[in-house]
Formats: C-alpha cells, sequence, structure tokens
C-alpha cells in the first residue's frame, strides 16, 4: 500500500489545512478559586450523560506534515466500542474499522488487506496520528472530561476564566457572569501529549474540535460534526466488521509505515 493510497484513510489530500492560530488561554498564577469544581460539574454535566454518539465528522489539517481532509462516519458506544468509517463518493470505502473490548478490525478494501487483534489506540495511531482509545475519542468528541482527573486545584484568571490544574490541565471559560461555564481546552503534557480546544456548542456539547500534538508536524486536526445522535441504542454488531474474502493481512507497522505519517 503506497503512501499516496494510506493517505486516502482520512480521505483525500487537500491543499488547505487548519492555518488558523489555536485558541490563546490565558497565563499567569492567577488567584486560588473555589468555585473550580463547581464549575468544571456544571461544564460537563451533559456529556456525562453521553453513552453512545454516532456523527459525521469532517476531518482537515494536517498529519505528518501532509495536509488533509476528508469525511468520517464515527459511532461510539460506552464503554469502549468504536466504528468508523470513510465513505467514498464512488465504490468500496478507504477503509473500515470496528472495535470492542480492546479488540480492532481494519479493512481496507481498495487495497484488499485486513488488520486483525489490534489495540484500538495503535491502529488510530498508526492511521491518524492521535493516540486515543475508543474511550478517549468519545469523550474527546463529546468534550467531556474525568471530574476526578488532576488535583493541583483551581486558579482563577479574571471574572471568565478558571484554570484546573493537574494533568490534563483544563480550562474553563464563560462569555459573561451570568452564562455557563464551558470546558474549552484541554491540554495534556509530554511528548505524546496533545491539545484539545472546543468550540461551536449545541445544546452543551461542543461541535467543533482542534486536536493538536505537542510534537511538531505530528497532528494538527479540525474536527466538525453534523448529524450528531446521542444515546441512540446501537447493536454489537455494529462494531464487528465483516471481512471479505480473499484480503491479505498487514501488518500494524506495514500500516503505520505507509500510512500519513510516513516520511
Amino acid at each position: 500500500m503506497k503512501a499516496a493510497r494510506a493517505a486516502a484513510l482520512l480521505a483525500a489530500v487537500a491543499a488547505a489545512s487548519c492555518g488558523a492560530p489555536l485558541m490563546k488561554l490565558p497565563a499567569g498564577p492567577g488567584e486560588p478559586a473555589s468555585d473550580g469544581a463547581a464549575a468544571l460539574a456544571r461544564a460537563v454535566a451533559t456529556c456525562t450523560t453521553v453513552s453512545t454518539i454516532s456523527a459525521e465528522v469532517a476531518v482537515s489539517g494536517s498529519v505528518g506534515g501532509g495536509r488533509v481532509r476528508g469525511r468520517l462516519l464515527a459511532g461510539l458506544a460506552a464503554p469502549d466500542s468504536l466504528y468508523m468509517e470513510a465513505p467514498a463518493p464512488f465504490g468500496a470505502p478507504a477503509f473500515v474499522l470496528g472495535a470492542s473490548g480492546g479488540d480492532a478490525t481494519l479493512v481496507l478494501p481498495r487495497d484488499r488487506r485486513v488488520l486483525e487483534h489490534g489495540r484500538p489506540e495503535d491502529v488510530l495511531a498508526a492511521m491518524t496520528g492521535v493516540p486515543l482509545t475508543p474511550a478517549e475519542l468519545r469523550t474527546t468528541l463529546t468534550g467531556c472530561a474525568d471530574e476526578a482527573a488532576g488535583d493541583g486545584g483551581a486558579r482563577a484568571l479574571g471574572a471568565d476564566w478558571r484554570v484546573l490544574d493537574g494533568e490534563p490541565v483544563r480550562y474553563l471559560r464563560r462569555e459573561r457572569s451570568t452564562a455557563p461555564w464551558r470546558l474549552v481546552s484541554v491540554v495534556r503534557s509530554g511528548a505524546d501529549g496533545w491539545r484539545a480546544d472546543y468550540a461551536g456548542f449545541v445544546s452543551d456539547l461542543p461541535r467543533s474540535i482542534r486536536l493538536v500534538s505537542n510534537t511538531p508536524r505530528r497532528f494538527d486536526l479540525r474536527l466538525e460534526l453534523s448529524q450528531v445522535d446521542l444515546n441512540a441504542a446501537l447493536e454489537p454488531s455494529t462494531f464487528r466488521v465483516k471481512i471479505p474474502a480473499g484480503l491479505e493481512p498487514i501488518t500494524l507497522g506495514e500500516l503505520r509505515a505507509s500510512g500519513p505519517l510516513a516520511p
């Protein structure tokens, strides 16, 4: 599978990337904030009720320095189930990925290849550069965060920003004193860490997500969600990929070497 074909895993290579600057986050020590935990609880009150999500995801940006643009169909269910497909205007999809219980199957119909029994986060990282488990992808798409994560305390930076320190660092913002708090950014540390910025909130859930790796050029992606369906019943069969006859196996190493991160 050539690198140009592998780039189609996120659809066609395009001429545009995210380009826009990241959200400007407040800096400085701030003041201790006694209302940080309550603000976070309010910000994630809706997303913590989401057990399943289905959506169409428009993807643009760059992976490994190569620009990408495409469309994905995604379905995720708690605790760790994932279905993802990159449809094509004509013919077979670029890929179909199903995962549940820590076991993933990836079918590449156009290349007549299949990867079975991979770790979902390893397969996603090889394809997209983004090292997420299905559970992490679900909470990332819903703009959620574990209320118990991190124990570094909360800081107020002005009246309308709260920063919850720890791992990850979480940034809360409100438009005015009477507006609800929103979780607008999550920053994970380390070379394998990344940052997620959230915008375009509809019914307390984001529709626009920016994912940027801490490692330069690894990935900088904008995800725009539409056709969102929450808490609909998704049968277990949704996450089991049918493998057509006659497919040749592909290893995770081959997928990684020929994917969008290939030099």
